[in-house]
């Protein structure tokens, strides 16, 4: 099986009730090692030899945050601009991340549908995450469509239940190294766990 990191970075995560049913779906999972980066570093300085033998030492990366003003929690840019270091992520030599599969996992207060040409947010999610998409390219790791949790504000509990499970059986079936090719094609990593999910016959 193989093993994930999950980059966790949250501002507020005591008051984030969606991110801790996230993550407490997750808590038993022995591949699975959940680096909350603002407990790590409060004051910002990330210790990049630790981060990079993490980054070697597991199989797929999963950045996992809440979209705040369209973009990433600061400490993420800042992990991203000492650990992918030019010379061992990219670069000339850079070559440690080459293949590694990466996807993000985020929670938006605004809906999916909100997140549209035609919506209230003017862009999708994909088109909000190509800096993070390129940044991984330029390491030649492989973007996987992005894991989400939306309109967070509106969930009940039974379907913030849901999608604690939705994201913990992701994870798992990653685990087990499945053509990224039959993911390449949808818009949302949820989707195609869902199409994943044998369906009951009527």
């Amino acid at each position: 099986m193989k093993k994930i990191l999950i980059l966790f970075a949250h501002p507020r995560y005591e008051k984030s009730r969606t991110n801790r049913t996230l993550l407490r779906g997750l808590a038993d999972l022995e591949n699975i090692t959940i680096h909350d980066l603002y407990e790590r570093y409060p004051d910002f300085h990330i210790d990049v030899a630790r981060e990079q033998q993490l980054l070697l030492e597991h199989d797929l990366i999963v950045l996992h945050f809440p979209l705040y003003l369209y973009g990433a929690p600061a400490i993420v840019k800042q992990w991203m601009d000492l650990v992918l270091e030019h010379g061992w992520a990219h670069g000339e030599g850079g070559d440690k991340l080459v293949g590694k599969p990466i996807f993000a996992a985020l929670t938006t207060g605004g809906t999916r549908a909100s997140f549209a040409h035609d919506g209230f947010n003017r862009f999708t999610l994909a088109e909000l995450l190509r800096p993070l998409e390129q940044a991984t390219h330029l390491c030649r790791m492989v973007w996987l469509p992005p894991f989400a949790v939306q309109g967070t504000y509106r969930l009940t509990e039974t379907t913030l239940a849901e999608y604690a499970e939705l994201y913990r059986r992701s994870l798992l079936t990653l685990a087990q190294a499945p053509p990224q090719e039959t993911m390449q094609g949808y818009e949302l990593l949820n989707d195609w766990i869902i199409d994943r999910i044998p369906k009951e016959k009527p």
